[in-house]
């Protein structure tokens, strides 16, 4: 990260960085990886606010819904506990990390960010051959919920929390509309104008990937209720629409 000078000013500032989630096993040497990508990062933020001459007013600092862990069918919003597993002590340390900030009254957003469909990079880039080669389906028994965001609505809530003052907190980026697993592969599939007959068990899946495997497995019923509550209006509130910008526009 670039060195930053006590002189320096930020109105606000943006903290989103960290190793991938996705891709490689979660073996003992990955996972600390994936901490202190985000801590230490998070950490030398925290030491320039704490030294600078000018404070930032804001400070967003990501999260994901893994803070929820696997819940099932429980609907979840900001206030729900998590299950405690890795996904949710990674992030709980996260936004530890970053609401040290408010000791030097800074208001801190964390953004619990869901899968994030975009034209570019993402979760779903690497589905997408797949399906259109009609090998796509639901991931073991597809009933676990799925909470994404699409990238326009990602970037539009991060101003509003940029703006308005009176918001700060965690705030979950997912769309209001959490499908399953298995209404994602139907849907994707449908825009596609492909079959989705093709599925991978979770018998394979978890020897395959390990402790990473409930990534795509686990569940969590999350809804955006305080970015709602915030009268904010979702873009792109049901995914087929999402998937159609996304592959078609």
């Amino acid at each position: 990260m670039k060195t930053l000078s006590e002189s320096d000013h930020f109105d606000a500032i943006i903290n989103l960085a960290g190793a991938p989630i996705f891709g490689k096993c979660w073996t003992d040497e990955r996972k600390q990886i994936l901490l202190h990508s985000r801590i230490d990062t998070t950490q030398d933020l925290v030491q320039f606010i704490a030294r600078a001459q000018s404070k930032p007013e804001v400070f967003l600092s990501g999260s994901a819904i893994g803070f929820y862990g696997n819940q099932g069918d429980t609907i979840l919003d900001e206030s729900s506990p998590g299950h405690d597993d890795f996904g949710h002590q990674l992030c709980v340390k996260w936004e530890n990390e970053a609401e040290k900030t408010k000791e030097y009254g800074v208001r801190v957003c964390l953004l619990r960010t869901g899968l994030v469909i975009g034209k570019k990079g993402g979760f779903l880039q690497p589905m997408i051959l797949p399906f259109k080669l009609g090998l796509g389906g639901r991931l073991g028994s597809g009933k676990q919920w799925m909470p994404w965001i699409h990238i326009d609505d990602h970037v539009a809530i991060c101003l509003v929390l940029f703006n308005n003052t009176e918001l700060e907190g965690a705030f979950n980026l997912t769309a209001p509309n959490p499908i399953t697993n298995q209404v994602f592969a139907q849907t994707l599939a449908r825009t596609l104008h492909r079959p989705a007959f093709l599925p991978a068990p979770a018998w394979i899946l978890k020897p395959l990937l390990g402790e990473m495997s409930e990534l795509l497995l686990g569940s969590q019923r999350v809804i955006p209720k305080r970015i709602l509550g915030a009268g904010y209006q979702f873009e792109f509130a049901e995914l087929e629409a999402a998937l159609q910008q996304v592959l078609q526009g």
